[in-house]
């Protein structure tokens, strides 16, 4: 099952969503594209949804060094 996606101020994405079951970020860019990022549990989301964390930065700096691919629904 697909997370709900959440939509988001940000200007690096548009929506976010959690899988817990399977422990992965969803992640919407401006341009529609999808992106998944795997080993991710509820410390890692917590940590990327805090209020006046950097969307682009943490990406960045934490979910780019974990497995990560396009997501296709």
């Amino acid at each position: 099952m697909i997370p709900q996606w959440q939509p988001v101020e940000s200007t690096r994405i548009t929506h976010e969503a959690y899988d817990p079951d399977n422990e992965r970020i969803l992640v919407r860019f401006p341009n529609g594209v999808e992106w998944c990022y795997e080993a991710c549990p509820p410390d890692v989301w917590r940590a990327f949804t805090a209020p006046g964390q950097s969307r682009g930065q943490f990406i960045a700096r934490v979910l780019d060094h974990k497995p990560h691919h396009r997501f296709d629904g």
